[in-house]
């Protein structure tokens, strides 16, 4: 059960040079404010008054809605991330930590919705071959699951250290790794041909980060390289296509099916567990975090020193 056809050399060493290359980016961004404006403000504006009318119009593997959409939402998230880390008082208005999880949602759903559109899909549509069929409907649903799981976000808080990160201890690491099988899967069900980059190595440059290089900050890394990607994929839209280093899917129905039920399972079993502790807890998932007792959860707050006097509590359940 392959997932891509076969991959030359030089196309694996390009997506590790990707890979690289968003790591870095959203490292240096990330730890200056300055070049972040420039990078997800002021090259955005000039990309769009004179570069992607011409690269990504109508007829071109991106000149349909959802990579317009894509670009702007990312980029959306990222300055409203920014906002938070760096407007003072911010991070202290309750409405205001109600943005992260909702462009996550929205950013899901959007997914969400492409899946399901793409499921009478059968044949060369918006220059993409997509083969639809019920892995759509599975990976849709495992997307909902995905988002009703996201959690704790009251809990959310800037850290205290220079680089001003914005930290979500209660989005531990089982629902990231069910959120990328999800997105891997969307990727590879709904733009086939280009999932190499647009799922594996995307997915793998915030993940890493999150995971070992600034723990809690996932989203804010996810923003980060979604929208730099983004913002690549309209300028260079041929590049996953059909340059040299193209990475073709294997369109394998036995691999688009296991692929989904996989994304569907996991997010289904973060559910349950989740549901269970709420249950066990006594907690308000919209106002409580979750996971306050997990090593994780636990290893962000004493790294980042915390001030829990001047941070939204967490939950009364333990």
């Amino acid at each position: 059960m392959l997932f891509f056809e076969s991959m030359p050399w030089y196309a694996f060493a390009m997506g590790i040079l990707v890979l690289l290359g968003l790591m870095l980016i959203n490292e240096v961004t990330r730890r200056s404010k300055n070049l972040a404006l420039f990078t997800y403000i002021g090259l955005p504006i000039l990309l769009t008054l004179f570069i992607w009318p011409k690269t990504s119009g109508p007829g071109t593997p991106m000149g349909y809605w959802f990579p317009w959409v894509k670009t702007y939402s990312a980029l959306a998230g990222v300055l409203g991330f920014m906002a938070l880390r760096y407007v003072k008082g911010l991070n202290q208005n309750k409405w205001m930590l109600i943005f992260p999880p909702a462009i996550l949602a929205i950013n899901i759903l959007e997914a969400v919705f492409r899946d399901f559109e793409c499921y009478n899909f059968s044949g060369i549509v918006d220059g993409v071959y997509i083969n639809g069929g019920i892995w759509n409907i599975m990976n849709g649903v495992a997307g909902i699951l995905s988002i009703i799981t996201i959690c704790g976000w009251a809990g959310i808080f800037i850290g205290q250290d220079k680089n001003k990160d914005m930290l979500w201890p209660d989005q531990m690491w089982f629902w990231i790794i069910a959120y990328d099988i999800w997105n891997f899967a969307y990727v590879y069900n709904c733009i086939p041909d280009h999932s190499f980059y647009s799922g594996l190595i995307l997915l793998l440059s915030c993940t890493i980060p999150a995971f070992f290089i600034k723990k809690g900050a996932w989203l804010q890394h996810r923003a980060q390289t979604l929208a730099l990607w983004a913002m690549f994929s309209l300028t260079m839209p041929y590049f996953a296509e059909t340059s040299m280093f193209a990475v073709k899917s294997s369109h394998n129905t036995v691999t688009l099916t296991t692929l989904s039920a996989l994304a569907l399972l996991s997010n289904a079993a973060v559910f349950v567990y989740q549901f269970k502790r709420i249950h066990q807890l006594k907690l308000n998932p919209l106002k409580d975090e979750i996971f306050v007792d997990l090593k994780g959860y636990q290893e962000i707050i004493i790294d980042n020193k915390k001030d829990e006097t001047t941070q939204t509590p967490v939950h009364s359940g333990m």
